[in-house]
């Protein structure tokens, strides 16, 4: 095989969806919902919806939400498609090879990473800030040698050591088990949802319609920069279907999963945002905490450390999904034969890729406690966007080239849907900052780099056909 044909060549679907499964089979369908309601709910709706009230769209932030849910409504109905047809773990970039070829999955594999592993690494730096906070408020202060980075401020920081450790803790608490995973992420989505609901009610009764008055003060164009801003929030529900090859009865329960916890997440977005521009005038909004500061003006004082505890439970679960997505991306990477084949081992009593996540959660961890890493926080948007775009494209390419396949669950209105699902995401990446389109290219460039040097020299498709 040529490398010209090596690089376009598809791995079969029938090779995904016959694949013996090695990874141990234990998430029903309400599980994976939890988990995508774990991965979903976080900083977006703890820190970024106030900040696109203030900057971008004023109480119309509701609307935003509804438009960024939308465009994330189209893509979930192309994933739980592809996902019920290729139960695997790979996710996007499974079916990237199954439906437009190895070079293809190898750049949405590569680009994934700034979905899963760079915005742990963002949030776990969130969750020490809370942690941070939360700690003074009953008198306990960490020194700032260990609470900010050495490159964020080399003359005060050393290490993030909170947002390190929580990341190593995870890693091992993934090393253990999915099942171990699961059971301790319904804890921590069961703390969030019920912060979240407590301040919906309590704000019920506080909620000023003079706030509301001027809802669109920037006009229909900041509602959409507001879209694309709060985009963030929803990044994770695609993370359910890294762990298709871990689910009972994959074909049913995953897009169940998907488009469960995408439901669930957008309604509490719409009435959180509703209520936090009622009570507060969307002015005072460009804060860190505008929930807590919601609370505050409402004069429920003593739910503030409660609010705080919520967000250090909802970034903890956030960062747990998208840790296992990523060692499970990089599993079936290996399975491919496109990264070295220590990524595909399995622990022979635990059950789960042990060297692919600790290799993961270690890199995270150094990310975490050494680097400024926020200026890259656009990076993980326009590669989860890019992501569904190829989800969208290759929900059309299969059903044209494997229409007598069965399919579990069948994204409507096929061509329309994806169609609407690749415009809507190529319309919210181009409303990103050029400097951000260079950093993705320069990542891309480094992976082509790997691919050509490793990946295309050990492919799978590569070694069946010269044998």
């Amino acid at each position: 095989m040529s490398l010209a044909q090596q690089l376009f060549k598809r791995k079969p679907v029938e090779a995904f969806v016959v694949s013996e499964h090695e990874l141990k089979k234990t998430l029903t369908a309400k599980d994976l919902t939890i988990l995508g309601v774990g991965a979903i709910i976080g900083a977006g709706i703890f820190v970024l919806t106030g900040i696109a009230a203030a900057k971008y769209a004023g109480p119309a932030i509701v609307l935003s939400f509804v438009l960024a849910g939308i465009a994330c409504a189209l893509a979930a109905l192309c994933y739980s498609e592809l996902a019920a047809m290729i139960p695997v773990s790979g996710s996007a970039y499974s079916y990237a090879y199954a439906t437009m070829g190895e070079l293809m999955a190898w750049i949405i594999g590569w680009d994934l990473i700034l979905e899963y592993a760079l915005a742990s690494s963002t949030v776990a730096i969130g969750w020490a800030g809370y942690l941070t906070s939360f700690l003074e408020n009953i008198g306990v202060y960490l020194p700032k040698t260990l609470t900010v980075a050495y490159l964020a401020n080399p003359a005060e920081g050393f290490i993030n050591l909170p947002a390190t450790v929580i990341i190593l803790l995870l890693t091992g608490l993934l090393v253990l088990g999915i099942r171990q995973s699961a059971i301790f992420n319904f804890f921590m989505v069961l703390i969030k949802l019920t912060v979240i609901l407590v301040f919906i009610m309590a704000g019920f009764g506080h909620v000023n319609a003079d706030n509301w008055t001027n809802f669109t003060p920037f006009g229909m164009s900041g509602v959409l920069t507001g879209a694309g801003v709060i985009f963030f929030a929803y990044i994770g529900f695609d993370a359910v279907s890294t762990a298709a090859q871990e689910a009972i009865n994959p074909e049913q329960d995953v897009p169940t999963g998907i488009i469960g916890s995408l439901l669930i997440c957008t309604v509490l977005y719409i009435l959180v945002a509703g209520v936090l521009t009622g009570v507060v005038s969307y002015t005072e909004l460009n804060v860190a905490a505008p929930i807590a500061l919601a609370i505050d003006q409402m004069g429920l004082v003593g739910l503030s450390p409660f609010v705080k505890l919520g967000a250090i439970a909802g970034l903890t679960s956030v960062m747990l999904v998208l840790l296992m997505g990523q060692s499970r991306i990089f599993f079936s990477m290996a399975k491919d034969h496109l990264l070295p084949p220590l990524f595909a081992k399995v622990h022979p009593h635990y059950q789960t890729p042990h060297l692919s996540t600790l290799l993961v959660g270690g890199a995270v961890a150094l990310l975490a406690g050494f680097m400024p890493i926020e200026k890259l926080g656009e990076l993980v948007s326009i590669g989860t966007l890019f992501a569904f775009v190829l989800v969208c494209g290759g929900v059309i390419v299969l059903r044209n080239t494997h229409p007598e396949l069965p399919r579990h669950f069948k994204c409507p209105a096929v061509p329309l849907v994806p169609g609407a699902g690749i415009l809507v995401c190529l319309g919210l990446m181009a409303g990103l900052p050029v400097d951000t389109w260079i950093r993705l290219l320069v990542w891309l460039v480094i992976g082509f780099v790997i691919y050509f040097s490793y990946g295309a020299r050990h492919s799978e498709l590569r070694d069946s056909a010269e044998h």
